[in-house]
């Protein structure tokens, strides 16, 4: 079987990984046994994926991102250079708590900034926004703009991460492709 995915000489590739087409591994990367990486995911420079981490299709991982085990990316996921994940609430040095990992799931188009943490066991809605440096302690709503440490929702964004500005009626419009949203019982969704 011919390898249908691109890899750096650097990157290093475990053995029992699922490798989807037109995938990109750059440098100095390290791809953990166990693991499955969907169709067109670009993992940047000096990323480690952990066993049994699951990146779905289209996934963009930039420079210097640790996805611990636990971590599951739907589709369209954008992770920004050094941010990173956790996997257990109380880790030290001489307890062993691999059992206890913690399961975090990022929905389809959601997007984490550079530098922010995802404390474990909380999950990103879809197409939410996690702004730069953000520490997210608790789950974040789809389509919401969260920034800060702790952060904090600060607004709601568009599938293509225009900030939303709703009307009297709770109705916004992206600016980019006219796309209307309405806002009902704090939660947005596509009209």
């Amino acid at each position: 079987m011919s390898k249908t995915y691109f890899s750096h000489k650097t990157a290093v590739i475990d053995e029992g990984c699922t490798i989807g087409n037109d995938v990109k591994i750059w440098h100095f990367s390290h791809i953990m046994t166990n693991c499955t990486i969907g169709d067109r995911c670009n993992i940047g420079q000096n990323v480690v994926v952990s066993p049994q981490v699951i990146l779905g299709k289209n996934v963009k991982v930039q420079n210097n991102v640790s996805i611990y085990t636990g971590v599951i990316c739907e589709d369209d996921v954008f992770l920004g250079p050094s941010m990173v994940f956790t996997n257990v609430i109380n880790p030290r040095s001489a307890v062993n708590r691999k059992n206890e990992y913690a399961e975090t799931i990022v929905k389809k188009g959601a997007s984490i900034g550079a530098n922010a943490t995802i404390i474990c066991g909380n999950n990103i809605g879809e197409y939410a926004l996690v702004g730069a440096g953000a520490v997210v302690t608790k789950a974040i709503k789809s389509y919401a703009l969260v920034v800060g440490n702790p952060s904090k929702q600060i607004g709601w964004v568009s599938e293509y991460g225009h900030r939303l500005h709703f009307n009297e009626n709770g109705i916004a419009l992206c600016p980019e492709t006219n796309q209307e949203y309405k806002l009902a019982t704090n939660s947005v969704s596509k009209i």
